[in-house]
């Protein structure tokens, strides 16, 4: 068994249904699933669409990385997202990223591990860090922790079932 990490993100529709929806789909190639708390933030790379609401998987899983992929596309792709319509970074009903797999780095046409974005997102590090605070960076095995330390305010918000709390920067 492996432990992976998964970033999810939701911006058209009822945006943490389709994050519980797509978690609750992965037990048939992930188990111990850990979910993060749910995190608002503003659209980046194409900005002129709807928030985002983000959060991270932690999970065990058998299958190699490619099948992993394959496994949260057809989730993706049950779930509506349509990836030949949509512009690239455009609105999505959901999106699911693997972040990290193991300790492995893989590169191929398919499949980059660490996600190449992660460390400069903080709607990934925020709930990445909330399930695990010490986790290391495969690549330069530096804390994601300092990675966020020396990121520039983006605007992310925890969410709460009461609703917005104070930003982070």
């Amino acid at each position: 068994m492996t432990e992976i990490w998964l970033g999810l993100g939701s911006n058209l529709g009822n945006r943490e249904a389709a994050i519980r929806r797509a978690t609750d789909l992965m037990p048939p190639f992930l188990s111990d699933i850990q979910l993060s708390g749910l995190w608002e933030s503003k659209a980046r790379y194409v900005e002129d669409q709807p928030d985002f609401l983000n959060a991270v998987v932690r999970g065990l899983t058998e299958l190699g990385p490619e099948l992993l992929l394959e496994a949260i596309q057809a989730i993706e792709n049950e779930m509506g997202r349509d990836r030949v319509t949509v512009v690239p970074k455009g609105p999505r009903i959901i999106d699911i990223d693997i972040l990290l797999y193991g300790e492995k780095i893989i590169v191929s046409d398919r499949l980059v591990v660490p996600h190449p974005g992660m460390r400069e997102r903080k709607f990934v590090l925020l709930p990445l860090l909330q399930l695990d605070p010490s986790l290391v960076d495969p690549v330069s095995r530096r804390r994601f922790s300092s990675f966020l330390a020396e990121l520039p305010p983006q605007g992310i918000y925890p969410c709460e079932s009461t609703g917005y709390h104070i930003p982070y920067p």
